[in-house]
């Protein structure tokens, strides 16, 4: 065992280490990225309905055509609801909105929100900037419905994890500075949103076996194709982050991303946004998805519907 595995929690640990007996080295070890991507569906498979909720499948306009959405809504609520965009995660490569479905369905139920959850083109086929450009465009798409999707448009936020977390930065800047929709806040969650892997913790996690250092690089080569990023892309690049919604962040004491997190948090905080953030200590990167029965899964997903609901009823 590494001696970073070490320092993980040993509830979250011991699914982590079923993985990786079965795939050596993480999901990135898988080099072909189709085979890749087929592995990780099957693992994330979606779950059964949850009865509290029902589902829609919807096709919108995109910027590149017919775009996909599922909205979830809690069953039997009735009147104009509070709205949540939800972006997968992925690495900005993989994922899906099936392969999200529990997570979807969960926020919806303990929430009471309508929650619509966006697909998007995926790199390295469609590279920045389709993926958030779908992302922005279905966002919009929320707005423009809200009063037939029977959510207020004064109670909207945004959701994402992972490459979900800097695609939802990302139209929140967009939406700032294209006088766009106005969120009432964003939960960026352990969000993917530097490409330069200068810090501390994109050097010291990079044998955990989940999004280590050379996955992320990996990711960012896909999903930049060689060009240069910009704010929207990396959104730890964006010069100004003021006027940004409120946020919830949160990220684990051994995960990859940790101290872009960290920094961005505090950009945040420094900038008027009100901001909180948590880390979690022994928590590695989507650790509450792998072991969802440890402990520390569960306080971290109570932490995260405990914000929500703080933000819809504000």
């Amino acid at each position: 065992m590494s001696k970073e595995r070490n320092r993980l929690d040993p509830a979250s640990r011991a699914p982590l280490e079923e993985l990786l007996l079965a795939f050596p080295g993480g999901f990135n070890a898988i080099r072909d990225l189709q085979e890749r991507r087929a592995v990780v569906s099957q693992f994330l498979a979606e779950p059964e309905l949850d009865p509290r909720v029902t589902l829609e499948d919807r096709t919108i306009p995109g910027p590149a055509g017919e775009q996909k959405v599922r909205v979830y809504r809690p069953r039997n609520a009735t009147g104009a609801l509070p709205g949540l965009i939800f972006v997968h995660g992925g690495g900005m490569i993989l994922g899906s909105v099936e392969g999200q479905a529990g997570i979807s369905q969960m926020l919806c139920a303990e929430s009471g929100a309508v929650v619509v959850s966006v697909d998007y083109r995926k790199a390295p086929e469609n590279p920045y900037p389709a993926g958030i450009d779908d992302c922005y465009s279905a966002s919009r798409w929320v707005f423009d419905h809200a009063a037939e999707l029977g959510i207020d448009p004064d109670n909207i936020g945004i959701y994402g994890g992972s490459a979900g977390g800097g695609l939802i930065l990302g139209v929140c800047l967009m939406a700032r500075d294209r006088m766009g929709p106005r969120f009432k806040y964003m939960m960026p969650i352990y969000p993917m949103i530097d490409d330069r892997n200068e810090t501390a913790s994109t050097h010291e996690v990079t044998e955990v076996g989940i999004w280590d250092r050379a996955g992320n690089i990996e990711a960012w080569k896909f999903y930049l194709d060689g060009k240069p990023a910009d704010g929207y892309a990396a959104p730890a690049r964006a010069e100004d982050v003021s006027g940004l919604p409120p946020a919830f962040i949160d990220v684990g004491e051994m995960d990859a991303l940790r101290d872009e997190d960290a920094a961005f948090a505090l950009r945040l905080a420094q900038s008027g946004v009100p901001c909180e953030f948590r880390i979690y200590p022994g928590a590695y990167h989507a650790s509450e998805r792998f072991a969802p029965g440890a402990e520390l899964s569960q306080r971290i997903l109570a932490g995260r519907i405990e914000a929500l609901k703080r933000f819809i009823d504000a």
